[in-house]
This record gives C-alpha cells, sequence and structure tokens, in this order.
C-alpha cells in the first residue's frame, strides 16, 4: 500500500508547476493584442522562472511531503526527472529559439541519460518507490536532532536547486542560441553517450556485486570485500565518472554556442562529487570486514578516471619512495 500511495505521490508532485506552464502558453496563444504583467514577465524571464517553478514545487512542496513521511526519498528519484522537465522546458519556452538539430539530440540524450539513471535508482531500491531515503539525509538527521525539520528544507532541497538549475543550465543556452550545428555537438553526443554507457555498465557491475555478496550472506558464506572487476577494475568509482562526462559533455554544447559560462554548473557539480566521493570512501573504511582490503584497493586502483591497475607490490614501493 505504501509503494502505491507514494508512486502516486510522484507522478502528482510535479503537476502545480506544468498545470501553471501549460497555462501560461495557452495564454500567450490567446492574448494575441496584450499580454498581463504576469504572462509578460514569465515570457521575459524563463530562467528566474524555472528558479520560482523549482522553489515552489520541489523545495516547498517536496519538503512538506517529506516532512510528513519523515523521509525525504523523493528528491533522490527527482534528479532523474527535473532535467527532463527542465529540457523540454527550455525548449518550448517562447523566449527561445535553437537548431533544430542541436536541441533535438540534446532533448534525447537527456532521456536516455534519465531512463538509464531512474532504471539505476529504481533496481538499487529493490523496485520500491520511497522505500528510504539517501544515506546522507539519514547521516544529517541525527547531527541536526530537533532541528531537522526546519534544516533539510536548506540542506535537502535548497542546496539541491542550485545544484540542478546550475547543471542544466547548457540546455537553456542550447536553447537561446541558433548557431549551425558542427564538429563540437558532434563531439559533446560522443562525450555524453560515453557517459551514459560507462555509468550504466558500472552501475551493473555493482548491482551484480551486491546481489551476489547478499547471497552469500544468506548461504551464511563470507562476502567479497571489495569490487575489483570490469570496470571497477581500473576506477574506483566508474559510476561517478561517467556520470561526470555526461554532464561535462552537456556543457560543451553550451559552450559550443558562445555560453562558456555554463560550464559553472557541471565544474560545481564536480567538486561537490568530490567532497562525495570522500564521504563515501571514509563509510566503506570504517565497515571492520572490508577496511584492509578498501585500504588496498584504494593504493593500486585510481579514483575516478579509469587507469591501469597498480600491483601491491607497486603500490607499497610507490609510497616508500
Amino acid at each position: 500500500m505504501g509503494n502505491l500511495k507514494n508512486a502516486v505521490i510522484s507522478f502528482l508532485a510535479p503537476f502545480p508547476s506544468i498545470i501553471f506552464y501549460l497555462t501560461f502558453l495557452h495564454q500567450l496563444k490567446t492574448e494575441t493584442s496584450s499580454l498581463s504583467p504576469l504572462w509578460l514577465w514569465c515570457s521575459n524571464h524563463p530562467i528566474a522562472l524555472a528558479n520560482i517553478f523549482f522553489f515552489f514545487n520541489v523545495n516547498i512542496l517536496f519538503w512538506v511531503i517529506g516532512t510528513i513521511q519523515s523521509s525525504h526519498w523523493m528528491i533522490d528519484l527527482y534528479w532523474t526527472v527535473i532535467p527532463v522537465l527542465l529540457v523540454h522546458y527550455y525548449g518550448t519556452h517562447p523566449y527561445g529559439f535553437s537548431n533544430q538539430w542541436r536541441s533535438t539530440i540534446v532533448i534525447l540524450l537527456t532521456w536516455i541519460w534519465s531512463i538509464r539513471l531512474t532504471h539505476s535508482y529504481f533496481r538499487r531500491e529493490k523496485w520500491q518507490w520511497g522505500a528510504k531515503e539517501d544515506w546522507r539525509f539519514c547521516d544529517m538527521r541525527p547531527q541536526y536532532g530537533k532541528h531537522w525539520w526546519w534544516a533539510s528544507f536548506f540542506s535537502v532541497y535548497v542546496s539541491q536547486q542550485v545544484f540542478l538549475i546550475g547543471i542544466c543550465l547548457p540546455m537553456y543556452a542550447i536553447h537561446s542560441v541558433e548557431k549551425t550545428w558542427g564538429m563540437w555537438d558532434v563531439l559533446g553526443t560522443i562525450v555524453c553517450l560515453s557517459g551514459i554507457v560507462i555509468a550504466y555498465y558500472a552501475d551493473t557491475q555493482l548491482n551484480k556485486f551486491v546481489t551476489r555478496n547478499n547471497t552469500l550472506k544468506q548461504l551464511g558464506s563470507p562476502a567479497i570485500p571489495t569490487l575489483e572487476t570490469g570496470l571497477w577494475r581500473y576506477s574506483r568509482h566508474p559510476n561517478y565518472f561517467g556520470e561526470q562526462l555526461w554532464w561535462w559533455g552537456l556543457a560543451l554544447f553550451g559552450w559550443n554556442v558562445g555560453h562558456g559560462w555554463t560550464f559553472v554548473g557541471a565544474l560545481v557539480n564536480s567538486l561537490t562529487l568530490a567532497y562525495v566521493t570522500i564521504l563515501v570512501e571514509r563509510r566503506m573504511l570504517k565497515q571492520e570486514k572490508r577496511a584492509n582490503a578498501y585500504k588496498m584497493y584504494q593504493k593500486t586502483t585510481s579514483v575516478w578516471i579509469p587507469w591501469f591497475k597498480l600491483s601491491p607490490t607497486e603500490a607499497t614501493k610507490d609510497k616508500t619512495t
């Protein structure tokens, strides 16, 4: 019953923004002579309007739902949905114009990225809606104690607005310049697709590893301490590397149309993910049964960018020289 309830909540959650935006587009068609100040402002400020949608529909509404349910699970799921909503928003906004090829390719790429990440999310959650919230929020909850109910508004939601709106800025840039499709667009497409493929295989290999360890646990056998096969042989976080390729590939599109400043979103996201990587590895080292194996894994394997693995002897030698 809870799974169905959360599925319905997730489906209905973005409707306030969608209904308002569709009403806005309808008014543009009907009010041909003069627009009201509200619709005129919406027409002239696409980025500001996107932020308003996010603030009221995600920050406030999602926060209220999460506070009532005592679990801020929905923002994790909507990381896969909001970029799709934004790329269609910028693509249909009356203020925008673009090269048809570039717009179509980027929209298609965003859908492929979203489907990949959504599938990974539900596979990880065993196909449940809102089964649990992100482990980082779980760690924050006891730290804030009785203040978590209001602190979560800023640490979970307002911070996500900065990340998501910022990282999707190339989608705005793409739909604000009608530049001819060129080789840089081809390169951006290749980088984006490479990131999606790498992240998919990395997540799939990780899922098989976790599933196998769960099976071993049920059989009473010792678990495998670290995943060191496939892409994980050459990188400790190949899923993070693939995800970063996607966002930097998208930023290439923005740079190509003359909006190099849109790199700031990908840069902030990479810095944030670097911090998350530190948190994840600290978490791994706190697990007594895998700490020693993971320390050796750190010494022999690249952090993000896939690279040749060092032997334990080489790793020890490098550390002593």
